[in-house]
């Protein structure tokens, strides 16, 4: 921050102070320098547009510095920034010294040395709030790196589609949102058959070319709202709020059954045929996350058996 861009915000109802200090200011380089005539009014002019560095009168009807003090740290604390805050007073002694600072001020300047000081003050207070933003640039940055990572760790990085720990916490909440409103929680559990021994055979790169085909067929044979996931490399999850238990139906998914298994899947190396196997398990809200999985995992060996969506128990 160059000395031209620190934002600073007079506040002092005296016309000739006021006068003194824009002055000094100025004749430091300083040049973003707004007034205020009342700490009513710099409240009002901090909240649509935050200051660097506050310079103030302690002494001023209405509002004293003090408690402008108190206001700006109340409001720094709810908007996660820093106002410097420097107070002009013709008090004297360690005793004004200690109060102003309990009540959070940075610093403040004698008025019988205010021509001689004013300019230093603020120098220093511009340092300060050079380092602070940069810490604070900083720790924003760590945020939206810890956001960024957590959104990743949540991320199956092939297919863009949830992993398993976001199955299971999309299936939580759709199962609460069913408790709550009425309706149900309905899970369809895939897995893509023999296809390890195809990797074995085909390869990694044409496995995953498979599966992106896959993935991508699978997003366009269900309703933009309903949640896909890979649990693993062969395992896959639609997780799905639907209006009533009844509507948890092998039936209702028979479309996406054979849009699944009636039509090979194009790679580099030619068509790749997938057969997917599909289990169902559906509640309206009386089961875990973690049930409902396992329950459609046991009738897996099933659906593959019988050729067809094989459902489980509903839970009311």
């Amino acid at each position: 921050m160059t000395v031209s861009e620190l934002d600073i915000l007079v506040v002092d109802d005296a016309r000739f102070s006021a006068a003194v200090v824009n002055r000094t200011l100025a004749t430091a380089g300083y040049t973003g320098i707004r007034h205020a005539h009342s700490a009513h009014d710099a409240l009002g002019q901090l909240a649509e547009k935050p200051a660097d560095l506050v310079v103030a009168d302690w002494l001023m009807p209405g509002m004293d510095g003090l408690e402008l003090t108190r206001r700006i740290r109340q409001n720094d604390e709810a908007n996660n920034r820093y106002t410097y805050v420097l107070l002009l007073t013709a008090r004297e002694g360690v005793d004004a010294l200690q109060q102003a600072f309990d009540q959070g001020v940075d610093d403040f300047v004698s008025k019988s040395t205010m021509t001689e000081q004013l300019q230093h003050r603020v120098m220093a207070a511009d340092r300060i709030i050079q380092r602070h933003n940069r810490v604070q640039a900083d720790y924003q940055r760590m945020l939206t790196v810890n956001r960024q990572l957590k959104r990743q760790a949540l991320i199956d990085p092939l297919t863009g589609f949830g992993n398993r720990q976001d199955a299971l916490r999309a299936l939580d909440s759709t199962l609460k949102h069913a408790q709550k409103r009425g309706g149900a929680a309905c899970m369809l559990l895939m897995r893509l058959e023999d296809f390890e021994l195809q990797q074995r055979q085909r390869g990694n790169k044409v496995m995953q070319q498979g599966v992106l085909a896959f993935s991508r067929r699978l997003r366009q044979s269900v309703r933009p709202m309903d949640h896909l996931c890979r649990l693993q490399q062969d395992h896959f999850a639609l997780i799905t709020y639907q209006p009533q238990l009844s509507h948890c139906d092998p039936t209702s998914f028979r479309r996406l059954y054979d849009s699944l298994n009636h039509r090979a899947y194009q790679t580099a190396a030619g068509f790749l045929s997938l057969q997917v196997s599909i289990a169902l398990a559906a509640s309206a809200g009386g089961n875990s996350a973690d049930g409902m999985l396992e329950q459609a995992t046991l009738e897996l060996e099933q659906a593959l058996a019988e050729k067809r969506i094989v459902s489980a128990a509903a839970s009311a």
